[in-house]
This record gives structure tokens, sequence and C-alpha cells, in this order.
């Protein structure tokens, strides 16, 4: 029988994640469970590149983890861990750092879009260069496959590259990893720009109705309808956008009352507001119940952890064998 391909996916710990990390990420993690066979990486040396405070790496990490758990992640097929305790992602970016040229990093689209949404007036080395560390991150445990939306394409063809550097400059070791695009890559914030907690434009997983309620109604729609009996443009609405996502069988006869005036903005938010509260309502069961047995989830952190580092170690002594640094 042929073995299930890996695939390696992560997140910087943000603390509480949002929708657009659930439609985004999390949902397409956790349908590939089962079929491949899957890492998940806590990046928090990634944190570290647009921000050296690492006073809330721990705690935001913990909060990450429970949404990852509630979204549907299951450790026993998936092993989470955090890069900071895997020792070998630090040693294969020193080596993979030597196989690509600073000219190549300096034209990569991502961290350009990223120095501008941040306002980052000085890059870093290590912001320059975190492609490469993530490229160590995939290719440490031989991952095939890497799930990501549009903005990190660049960041898979940077360690496409890496992995076919190495390999010519000394064995093959590693496969050249293939990006894996999700069905709904992206969702817009509640004022149309990309959802950011920094911005203040989320819905998180773990608000509560109320919340996901008041937050629905700061949400911008259709600048032409004023009034509830102006015709719409649902395909420029973003709230409309919404509802093919969370109210997909309702969807239709919004599109019918917004485009004939017969639906107004307050009312199509109320509904919208509901569908998403009901879709969240067993996460957040299920991130109250992780909340509550914090040593379970440390558990499960650390057996994810233990089965990580004996990957990469395997992994580890493949490369320095084929250096000849064994």
């Amino acid at each position: 029988m042929k073995s299930k391909k890996t695939i390696l996916s992560g997140m910087r710990p943000t603390g509480k994640l949002h929708l657009g990390h659930l439609v985004g990420a999390l949902e397409n993690w956790v349908a590939l469970q089962g079929e491949y066979d899957n890492y998940h990486l806590i990046a928090d040396y990634h944190a570290l590149t647009t921000n050296p405070d690492s006073s809330k790496i721990g705690e935001n990490s913990f909060e990450m983890l429970l949404d990852w758990l509630a979204a549907g992640i299951d450790p026993a097929l998936s092993p989470v861990f955090r890069q900071s305790q895997i020792k070998e992602h630090t040693e294969l970016h020193l080596i993979l750092s030597m196989l690509i040229t600073a000219a190549r990093l300096e034209r990569n689209p991502a961290v350009k879009e990223q120095v501008r949404d941040l306002e980052i007036e000085s890059v870093t080395y290590g912001h320059l260069g975190y492609p490469v560390l993530q490229a160590a991150d995939i290719l440490l445990y031989r991952g095939e496959l890497v799930p990501v939306g549009e903005d990190q394409l660049p960041h898979v063809e940077i360690a496409r590259e890496i992995a076919r550097r190495f390999n010519t400059q000394y064995s093959p070791v590693f496969p050249e990893p293939e990006a894996k695009l999700t069905h709904f890559p992206r969702l817009p914030g509640l004022d149309g720009r990309r959802m950011s907690k920094s911005i203040g434009n989320t819905i998180l997983l773990s608000d509560s109705p109320a919340e996901i309620a008041r937050k629905m109604k700061t949400a911008v729609t259709d600048p032409q309808k004023v009034r509830r009996n102006d015709p719409g443009r649902p395909e420029i609405c973003l709230v409309y956008s919404y509802h093919t996502k969370f109210n997909a069988p309702g969807a239709p006869a919004v599109e019918t009352g917004c485009r004939s005036g017969a639906l107004g903005c307050v009312e199509c938010k109320q509904r919208i507001a509901s569908a998403v509260a009901d879709h969240l309502a067993p996460l957040r069961e299920k991130r109250e119940h992780f909340a509550a047995r914090p040593e379970e989830v440390r558990q499960i952190l650390a057996s994810g952890e233990e089965r990580a580092r004996a990957r990469a170690r395997a992994t580890m002594e493949q490369v320095r064998a084929a250096m000849h640094m064994g």
C-alpha cells in the first residue's frame, strides 16, 4: 500500500482565532485528517519576526491551541507542537539559509505585503529570512503538501527552490512540497479589509452570540443601498459573502431580497449573525471543555512534541549524512 502523503501546516500564535482562520485554514486541516499524515505547528519562532516581545507567546499559544482543538483537530491523528521545542528547526534553518540569496528573499512579494500592512519601518534579518525558516519547518517533516491561502504561495515556491538546491548540492533527501490551496482562502473583515485582530474587524471563534450580533452591525454593505427599499448589489457586499459561507441554503433568498429591495441591511445582518452564531456553537462548547482542563491540553502538546521530535531527528540524520557532517 502507498503510504500517506505528509502535510505540515501551522500558524503564528496570536491568541484567539477568528473566522478568517476557520475558513482559510482550520476547516481544510480538519478535512484532511486521516487522508494525510498531518503535523500542525505552533510557529512561536515566527512570531518573533515581526515582534520580538515574547511575553505573551505562551498564553497566545495556549489560546490558539484551544481553538484548534475546538475546530476539530484530533491530536491522535495530527500531532500539535511548538516550533521552539523542536530544536532541529533552527539547525535546518541555518543549513538552508546557505542555499538562497538575499536578493531572492528581497523579491518575495509576501514579505513586501506584510511590511506594508504592518507598517514596518526597518526589516530585520529574521523577518527577511522567515520564508527560509518556513521552508525548514516543511522540509524537516518531509512535507509533500502545504495547505495555504493565496498569499502564502510565494513561500511554498521558495521552499521548493531550496529543496531542489539541497538535493542537487548534496543528495536527494527532500521531496519538493506542493501548495494545496483552500477552497475558501479569504474571508473579508467586517470593514472589507483583510481580517485582522490588530485592525479590529474580526469575529472570534469564541465570541458569544450577542457579541457576534454586535460586531455584525458594524459590517459595511453596498454603499448604494442606503434605505431598506433601495435595490442592492450582493456581489459587492461582504455581508452577502458571509451568507454564501455560513448560510448557504438561505443565500439565494438573501440575494433575491437584496436585489429587489425587499430585504434591508439591518435584517440581513441579523440573519447572518444568527447563522454564524449557530455555526460556531459546537466549537464554543468544545473550547470551553478544553479550557476547563488545562492539564489535558498540556499533555496533548507534550505528546505531539514527542512525536514531532522523533520525525525531526530522523530527517536531520539524513541531512547530516548527505552533507558528510554526521
